[in-house]
């Protein structure tokens, strides 16, 4: 596995470590190589391998002894070496800009003869971009991609608006598969343990620029006694954190960071009435998914796979993003509580549409399927 999430290395139990958990079931080896981790740097000529192996299949990392810049070279280098001494069957790649992890991938297949798959988590910039550099990213995956996934045998993507963009792309639509990424853990999801109610609102998420938290602080701060809860850490925590100073919010607002556990999580956001996220461009967001399968209302913009599971008024509000709209809604669910029970309601459902075993399962096969047949 080609990836650039190095979290598992930091020690967090985030998304990455709960899917490795399920995805080791189905193999008796899984190697990941990603970017350097600090904590883990070696030096040049040793191995870096970190094992996971408390049931299930083995889970080693290889990050790299350098920077980002040398990450296509690492990942041929490192990637030969174990393709010669363990034979893997396949290789996945975790693809997007500035795109070294797919570049190294090309590498490695060609020398090797290994079959890859190019999974596609979040288009960045789509459908709006946030800064320069996110349309910059997608300007140039809108050239670069298509070349990748000429090589690879599959392109795993997400959601559905993903697979229509590389279509329209050029990428043929016979490689192109939907196999979602948003497991969910019904047995956490649905404890029956329920915290008290301290905030109205909730969000989480990594705090960078494209999940407009900006806004969502500046609409609850124009709504008298309203508490917002931000789980979650980032580049963009401080100028929130400043803005919210700015705002005079006090303690109506209250930045927890990065929580430890899964288990965690799930208990701060139960803390709220409602969940809102309202992000410019998303694969998912996972983050929503998971309030949907504890049975909370949602407000969300129309981004990722919102628009395959929400059922306006129904199971969940969508909202443009912009402060007045979500005022409005935020509003609309503080002043009706039928309103906000009926929606959770509806909303957890999703459960059965992303149970984590049964996709991670369909991911396993869906990798199997590129293992061409053993002479």
């Amino acid at each position: 596995m080609i990836s650039g999430d190095r979290s598992v290395l930091h020690g967090k139990r985030g998304a990455f470590w709960y899917t490795l958990q399920e995805l080791r079931k189905h193999w008796d080896r899984i190697d990941i190589i990603c970017p350097r981790a600090p904590a883990f740097s070696v030096r040049p000529g040793e191995r870096a391998a970190v094992p996971i192996q408390d049931g299930g299949g083995e889970v080693h990392f290889h990050p790299s002894p350098k920077g980002l810049w040398y990450q296509p070279f690492w990942i041929f280098k490192r990637g030969k070496e174990l393709a010669a001494e363990h034979r893997h069957d396949v290789m996945t790649v975790h693809d997007f800009p500035p795109f070294y992890n797919g570049v190294g991938a090309r590498l490695l297949a060609r020398r090797t003869g290994m079959p890859f798959a190019i999974e596609i988590h979040h288009v960045v910039g789509y459908p709006r971009a946030a800064s320069l550099g996110e349309t910059i990213g997608r300007i140039l995956s809108r050239f670069i991609l298509p070349r990748h996934a000429r090589r690879a045998a599959k392109v795993r993507v997400v959601n559905t608006h993903a697979r229509s963009l590389l279509e329209t792309w050029g990428v043929e639509s016979s490689k192109v598969q939907v196999v979602p990424s948003f497991y969910l853990d019904r047995v956490l999801l649905t404890k029956d343990v329920r915290p008290p109610v301290s905030y109205d609102v909730s969000f989480c998420g990594r705090l960078v620029r494209n999940k407009q938290l900006h806004e969502l602080i500046a609409a609850v701060a124009d709504i008298p006694e309203v508490r917002l809860l931000v789980i979650g850490d980032g580049p963009e925590r401080k100028r929130c954190e400043q803005l919210a100073k700015e705002l005079k919010m006090g303690k109506r607002i209250n930045f927890l960071g990065w929580l430890p556990t899964a288990e965690d999580v799930v208990g701060a956001v139960l803390t709220a009435r409602m969940f809102v996220m309202n992000s410019l461009s998303e694969g998912g967001p996972r983050s929503a998914l998971e309030a949907m399968g504890m049975g909370m209302p949602v407000i969300a913009t129309p981004v990722g796979v919102m628009p395959e599971v929400i059922e306006e008024g129904v199971n969940g509000i969508f909202t443009d993003g912009s402060k007045g709209d979500l005022r409005r809604k935020i509003m609309h669910l503080i002043e009706d509580d039928a309103a906000r029970e009926r929606l959770g309601k509806e909303a957890r459902k999703v459960l059965d549409r992303f149970d984590r075993e049964t996709l991670i399962r369909k991911y396993a096969d869906f990798l199997k399927s590129i293992v061409p047949p053993r002479a």
